[in-house]
């Protein structure tokens, strides 16, 4: 029994195998769950306006033709607004980033339209939701949009904005065409801020992009555009698409070839139609009158080819003058600037000839003067009322004559050369200042050698007459120049220089005779023109020295110009320092002078100014002849007196030693403080020794009387000339008395009256030469 082994015993295991599979299936169990919590949808509420064509897990929402989500219920909005239906959508966890508040939701379903037909697909796979990203804050609502958004301003392509006065037949995807192939649309449309336009916003794809340019010209070619004349119909349409739901054509024209590539952020002007784009842009002109002005029919000329056409005519509220729009080439947009000019052409007859014939021909039509190209661009003028001067740029020789009047004169009365016609008048206006009259002259290329600066122009209009006891004669230009008026001219001096500037000005005289006299054109200002004249001579030494062509007022009416010429010495009275002074008669108890004048009338006296003086042109005439000593040539002793009051001294007024004239008073003021009166004298150079600084003046005016009692009645007066005009004397006293030699500018008191101790008074004192 012991041989026999004893089994062996171990723990019994509580573990089986069984339970693997329990732990294997919750494994897969998690699994399975993990995997549809990973797959299960997001859920999200978007308020339609209706619920036409949405069911209930059946509508997909589809995104770029992927299906993302479905509509899992449906329920009327319960806030007591009537805000249609809200829809419940179960999304894909995928979209959960883009499900924020600038998302965009809306609901495509078939749609047939004019412009053409769109969610074609929705016919098979029925209607669905769609969306377009946005940003914003994270969100489960939405409200969708009752339409297709715009396209969106990041897609690629071109995005630009046309501006027009009204919609038209256009639309939402209108076609945009170049040379018929459409190559965009019309993303949207809208009033802009001000009311007055509608702003449409284009998409042009990205292959076609670079056909816009700066100078492109957009049009609407909606419909049909008919043509019709004598020389037959003409029809033109851009396709049928936009016969019937309308669209919008380009093009650049032929001349913008070179146009730079646009600017996205400007917006074009959408022209009305072809010839609208054709004529190239709108122009504002206003016409002082409308007589002759026909919308539809008044051609824009310039040089002979039509540039433009009067499209709308408007007349003002008082009928007397009229807005009008024309449309312009768009040759012509570079000149549409500041200085462009425009007037109505139409046939006149007058004695002056005949202008504006080709009117009669083709009608009345509007004349255009182009502005510069670097002038700033213009689109409103007003219209001349007459034509304007011939452009400086024409060829011949332009310049302006200055006149006090015009006479006769008017646009295109000729200018004579011999009595041959060289030229004409252009124009003639006021100057600045109102005073004269500017022509504007043009001489033919061909006779432009005739001008230099020694011709002399003169109004040759009407009739000259010149009559003495010889007998009478006549004389005129020419009949022409009788009736309509006529300048002519002569060139003294063939060899002279050419007229300088490009305008150069010239003096239009009233006759031939002042034209060609010679000499220096002054001014002189006189207090008062009485008794002075046109052809009031100036003298110097009694000579003829010049004359006065003109009298005018000064602005202030306080004095009068003088306009005048000197023809003698010219060279010594045109300088600074010549001296004018009016000479008339004087008449009085002790003095007779210039008695000629009230003969031969007054006249303007000259003293020449000093050797190598400045030039000078313009003058102020003296209140009265100059003093000898006012004369620069001159010497003397000038002193001062004072005086408490003037008395009768007056400028000229005698000054004697022992009843000899030995000087002159110059001037008189008023002091310093106003207390006394100065008095400027001079003393000739051969008497200054006499004057000391012991020297004493007194006034010699009038008559001095002494009276008394017991001494009876003494009467004291120099001479009769100092008893009327005034006088003043002075004495100098022996030495020691006398003191030095007097210096220029000394003052001395002047007394009222000698003592009897200065009429005693008798130094020796020798006299200079």
């Amino acid at each position: 029994m012991s041989d026999i082994p004893m089994a062996k015993t171990r723990p019994a295991s509580n573990w089986s195998a069984i339970w693997v599979l329990p732990l294997v299936a919750l494994l897969i169990g998690a699994w399975l769950g993990w995997q549809a919590y990973q797959k299960a949808g997001i859920e999200i509420k978007i308020a339609f306006s209706t619920a036409d064509g949405i069911q209930v897990g059946k509508t997909e929402f589809s995104y770029k033709g992927m299906t993302i989500g479905k509509v899992i219920s449906m329920d009327f909005a319960m806030d007591g607004k009537d805000k249609g239906v809200i829809a419940t959508l179960e999304v894909d966890k995928r979209v959960e980033p883009y499900l924020r508040t600038h998302t965009r939701f809306w609901l495509v379903k078939p749609s047939v339209s004019l412009a053409g037909i769109t969610g074609l697909e929705t016919l098979v796979s029925g209607n669905y939701i769609t969306a377009s990203p946005g940003d914003g804050e994270p969100t489960r609502e939405f409200v969708a949009l009752n339409d297709v958004p715009p396209l969106a301003e990041s897609t690629p392509g071109l995005h630009i904005t046309l501006k027009s006065e009204r919609l038209g037949s256009l639309n939402r995807d209108s076609p945009v065409f170049y040379k018929q192939i459409q190559v965009g649309r019309v993303r949207s449309y809208a009033l802009a801020e001000d009311s007055k336009n509608v702003n449409i916003k284009v998409f042009i794809e990205p292959e076609y992009a670079a056909l816009v340019r700066k100078h492109t010209r957009f049009w609407n070619s909606s419909g049909v555009t008919v043509d019709a004349s004598l020389s037959g119909i003409k029809v033109r349409t851009e396709s049928l698409a936009s016969i019937v739901a309308g669209g919008i054509s380009f093009a650049t024209p032929e001349n913008r070839g070179d146009s730079p590539p646009t600017d996205p952020s400007l917006p074009f002007r959408l022209y009305n139609d072809f010839e609208e784009a054709q004529s190239g842009f709108k122009v504002v002109v206003n016409f002082p009158s409308y007589d002759g002005l026909s919308a539809g029919s008044t051609p824009v000329m310039f040089n002979g080819v039509q540039v433009g056409l009067l499209k709308k005519l408007k007349v003002s509220d008082d009928l007397v003058s009229a807005n009008t729009e024309l449309l312009m080439d768009p040759l012509a947009e570079d000149y549409m600037t500041e200085g462009a000019e425009f007037w109505l052409v139409k046939p006149s007859i007058s004695l002056g000839g005949i202008s504006g014939i080709e009117a009669l021909v083709k009608g009345n039509y509007i004349a255009i003067r182009p502005g510069a190209k670097i002038a700033r661009s213009k689109r409103e003028f007003i219209a001349l009322a007459k034509p304007p001067a011939m452009d400086l740029n024409a060829p011949g020789l332009h310049l302006v004559l200055i006149s006090s009047k015009l006479a006769s004169l008017s646009v295109g009365s000729p200018v004579l050369f011999r009595q041959m016609k060289v030229g004409a008048v252009q124009s003639y206006r006021l100057s600045a200042d109102s005073k004269q009259v500017l022509l504007g002259v043009h001489i033919d290329p061909e006779f432009s050698g005739l001008i230099n600066s020694s011709t002399r122009f003169w109004n040759a209009s009407g009739v000259t007459l010149t009559g003495g006891l010889s007998g009478i004669e006549v004389k005129s230009e020419s009949l022409q120049s009788l009736l309509v008026g006529g300048i002519t001219f002569e060139t003294p001096d063939a060899k002279a220089a050419s007229p300088k500037g490009r305008l150069p000005q010239f003096n239009l005289f009233a006759d031939r005779d002042k034209a060609l006299e010679k000499g220096v054109e002054v001014t002189i200002q006189v207090g008062s023109g009485d008794g002075l004249n046109v052809g009031t001579p100036i003298r110097f030494k009694g000579i003829d020295v010049g004359k006065v062509d003109e009298v005018e007022l000064t602005d202030d009416l306080k004095s009068v110009i003088l306009h005048a010429r000197i023809f003698k010495a010219a060279d010594r009275i045109a300088r600074k320092g010549s001296q004018f002074w009016v000479v008339k008669p004087e008449v009085s108890l002790v003095r007779l002078a210039n008695l000629d004048t009230l003969v031969t009338g007054q006249y303007l006296d000259v003293q020449p100014a000093p050797v190598g003086a400045a030039a000078q042109t313009s003058f102020i005439a003296q209140s009265q002849a100059p003093t000898t000593a006012s004369s620069p040539s001159q010497q003397g002793l000038k002193l001062v007196l004072s005086t408490p009051t003037r008395g009768s001294i007056k400028p000229g007024v005698l000054i004697s030693y022992r009843e000899i004239p030995v000087g002159k008073v110059l001037d008189y003021e008023l002091g310093p403080t106003s207390d006394l009166v100065l008095l400027h004298v001079l003393i000739d150079p051969r008497y200054a020794a006499l004057v000391h600084s012991g020297t004493k003046f007194w006034n010699t005016s009038g008559v001095s009387v002494d009276a008394g009692l017991f001494k009876g009645v003494k009467l004291r007066t120099d001479s009769l000339e100092s008893m009327l005009e005034g006088g003043i004397s002075f004495a100098t006293p022996d030495v020691p008395l006398m003191g030095n030699p007097a210096r220029p500018g000394q003052t001395f008191m002047l007394n009222a009256e000698p003592k009897d101790e200065w009429l005693q008074w008798s130094p020796k004192i020798a006299l200079g030469k």
